[in-house]
Parts: structure tokens; C-alpha cells; sequence
């Protein structure tokens, strides 16, 4: 009968191998980022085609178009009515409706806060 030892736990790392370093994430221009997103919004190339080509993840990606939507949005808000979006592409359209989902659901929890607050500090008799 042979015995099976396992090995302690500082043994145990030494086992493992090394591990690598993380390469610097490369960085962009503005103008490069606008490329990417107005690339992506106009549909001349796959979501996936711009990540490979620039080195990037799909998340970092997100964040550009989620960024530039809210920088037109906001230079945009007094002098143009967005909420038609009658000549916006369905992806643009799908953004604006989520931004404004999130708004409303931010307005929506702030009210529910309140009101939660409000009962709290006045209990209602539930005798009278």
C-alpha cells in the first residue's frame, strides 16, 4: 500500500507557473475613437472586426459609443428635438432608447426613495 502525500501549501506554489505580465492596453485619440464608433454606427464593419483591428475588447468598445451618444446628446439637446429620431439608424435609435430607459428608471427610484422616506417619518395611525 503506497502512500499519497500531498504537498503543503507553500510547495504547492512553487508548482504553479509564473504568471504573465498584462500588456498595456493601447491608447487612442479622440479623433481614432470617433472613427471606430462612426464606423461601427454606420455598419461598414462588424462590432468584432473593429475589436481585432484596434486591439480592444468589445466592452471598451461599448463605452466609446455610450460616451460619443452622450457628447451628441448633450451639444444637441436645446437646438434639435431627439425624441423622434426619424432619420437616426435602428442602432442609434436602440442607444437613445436606452439612455433614455435609464433616466427614467433613475427619476423612478429617486421618487420611490422618497416616498419610502416620507412614510417613514409620518406612520399613519392604523386605529383612525
Amino acid at each position: 500500500m503506497t502512500s499519497t502525500k500531498l504537498p503543503n501549501p507553500s510547495e504547492r506554489t512553487s508548482l504553479k507557473a509564473p504568471r504573465r505580465k498584462r500588456q498595456p492596453s493601447p491608447t487612442y485619440s479622440a479623433q481614432e475613437k470617433a472613427q471606430a464608433v462612426l464606423t461601427l454606427w454606420t455598419e461598414r464593419c462588424k462590432p468584432v472586426d473593429i475589436c481585432r483591428q484596434l486591439r480592444i475588447c468589445w466592452i471598451t468598445l461599448q463605452q466609446w459609443q455610450d460616451r460619443a451618444m452622450e457628447g451628441m446628446l448633450q451639444a444637441l439637446e436645446s437646438r434639435v428635438n431627439l425624441s423622434q429620431g426619424g432619420a437616426l439608424s435602428p442602432r442609434l435609435q436602440h442607444l437613445l432608447q436606452k439612455k433614455q430607459r435609464a433616466a427614467s428608471t433613475e427619476k423612478l427610484a429617486l421618487r420611490l426613495t422618497q416616498l419610502q422616506q416620507s412614510k417613514v417619518a409620518s406612520p399613519t395611525d392604523p386605529a383612525a
